[in-house]
């Protein structure tokens, strides 16, 4: 007997902080990431609300997305889990960022709130040190303004890994693409200490900015055959956005067989493919 196709995003936990979340999250990048397309950004984000993507992230860093989101939000903010990161490493600046970030996303409390792109030790330094960042997150945390607070890189997997063993970070958000696992692979690295605190782990950087030439739902199943609860992909279109719908409500994971043989066929080129590297 044949059992209908679904037709739901399937759902990962979180890691220890126990939200269920889509495996397909709205990345504030692409159109997300600019001024003055409201409309387009307001479709596209209600649309992965309607789809079922309950996992919606941006930064403080990102133009306007923060913005879109608090607009196309009204009404909506109890049907997803809400995300956004601070770049300022001293409490003052952090704060601040908390505060301009709750007013554009129109909301008294994050699900998340993630330190972003940690890249070197002395971004360690400053964060860690007296009068960091973390001053600022661990507050937030306390005070009820983000349920949790996560970290984030994508230039050195031991600068993140560093950062786990220094704090109790309830995610990391870390780059999951074939063309990882030659050069610094974060999940190499990263996902045995995650594993050990039972940190939740977002993979990102999944398309490679299209800089490589293989299909959407490959790279897509490629990612979420590892170990991560979701991938946050940014979209240009709504158009971009049903693709990758179709993709997580189609997933099944690939063999390990096949995972190899996709890091024989991009690893000649992997080099040139990770433009995100220093």
């Amino acid at each position: 007997m044949r059992h209908p196709k679904s037709t739901e995003i399937p759902k990962r936990r979180l890691g220890k902080t126990g939200l269920d979340v889509s495996i397909l999250g709205l990345g504030g990048e692409g159109v997300l990431r600019t001024f003055g397309n409201e409309k387009t950004a307001d479709e596209l984000i209600n649309t992965a609300i309607d789809a079922g993507v309950n996992y919606l992230e941006s930064a403080r860093a990102y133009a306007g997305s923060e913005q879109y989101y608090g607009a196309a939000l009204k009404g909506r903010r109890d049907k997803v889990y809400l995300a956004s990161k601070s770049h300022a490493r001293d409490k003052a600046g952090a704060l601040a960022h908390l505060h301009e970030t709750l007013a554009n996303m129109k909301t008294d409390y994050l699900d998340l709130w993630q330190i972003h792109d940690v890249r070197t030790d002395g971004d360690i330094e400053e964060i860690f040190g007296p009068g960091g960042a973390i001053e600022a997150f661990r507050e937030a945390k306390e005070s009820g303004k983000t349920r949790f607070v996560g970290v984030t890189g994508h230039h050195d997997p031991a600068v993140i890994k560093r950062c786990l063993e220094i704090f109790e970070f309830d995610t990391v958000l870390i780059p999951v693409n074939p063309a990882e696992p030659e050069y610094k692979c974060f999940l190499e690295e990263v996902v045995q200490v995650a594993g050990a605190g039972d940190v939740g782990i977002v993979g990102m950087k999944v398309f490679l900015r299209g800089r490589l030439n293989a299909p959407k739902k490959l790279l897509f199943s490629y990612a979420l055959s590892q170990p991560i609860s979701t991938a946050v992909i940014g979209c240009d279109t709504v158009e971009q956005l049903k693709e990758n719908i179709e993709s997580a409500i189609s997933y099944t994971p690939l063999k390990y067989k096949e995972v190899q043989r996709l890091h024989q066929i991009v690893a000649p080129y992997a080099r040139d493919l990770m433009y995100y590297k220093p």
